[in-house]
């Protein structure tokens, strides 16, 4: 049985995130044929397709992320270039001073990253990259194939959605500012780990924006 990427190993290594900004090489490409990723131990789903966005969307972000560590409060701000399209979800993230220092692309199946040269132990897995964004972006509706027979839910009510363990508890708390999902900043938190996301658009484009509110 072929072992689908780890949540917890890909959330514990954001702490190393800031590493980022202190190298200069250059970008070095890797492709994953295998689009399944771990909600939790021994739950594996594959992801949904770009097409299930619903539309597409360029948009300008920054990425901030916060998590204890010795007891203290860290936090880092990543600036992203996010592409949405029928064909493929493609990720860009830069430096302070302008740098590309990683990118993800999503298309029919595949996930191809690349980072700079080793630093790859040290960066969540692209899967779970894609995962968190999915999560947060993509309608209620583009999940149900994926979560089904696994007991997980994912539910969105007014502005708050969760994704819900086969027990009924929140693993994953997402709160949006505003129905327009991109609006407002955008806070992601993953419970158990103690993480906070805080995303917010700065400038955003869309040839075709999703009809479903949800």
């Amino acid at each position: 049985m072929r072992k689908c990427n780890s949540l917890m190993a890909a959330a514990r290594s954001l702490a190393l995130l800031p590493l980022l900004w202190l190298a200069g090489c250059s970008l070095s490409p890797q492709a994953n044929n295998d689009n399944q990723v771990e909600l939790a131990p021994g739950v594996c789903i594959t992801l949904p397709s770009a097409a299930e966005y619903g539309g597409s969307l360029t948009a300008s972000q920054l990425i901030n992320i916060r998590w204890q560590q010795d007891g203290k409060m860290q936090s880092r701000t990543l600036p992203v270039q996010l592409q949405i399209t029928e064909q493929k979800l493609a990720l860009a993230g830069f430096s302070s001073w302008g740098s590309r220092i990683l990118s993800l692309t999503y298309e029919n199946g595949q996930i191809t990253t690349a980072v700079l040269p080793g630093l790859g132990d040290t960066l969540p897995k692209p899967e779970q990259v894609a995962l968190n964004l999915m999560l947060t972006l993509w309608p209620i509706s583009a999940w149900d194939k994926s979560l089904a027979g696994t007991g997980w839910q994912l539910q969105q009510q007014g502005l708050s959605r969760q994704l819900l363990t086969p027990q009924g508890q929140v693993r994953i708390q997402i709160d949006y500012s505003a129905a327009d999902k991109l609006a407002g900043p955008i806070t992601f938190r993953d419970k158990p780990l103690g993480l906070e996301i805080t995303i917010t658009t700065l400038s955003r484009g869309a040839d075709h924006e999703p009809s479903q509110p949800q």
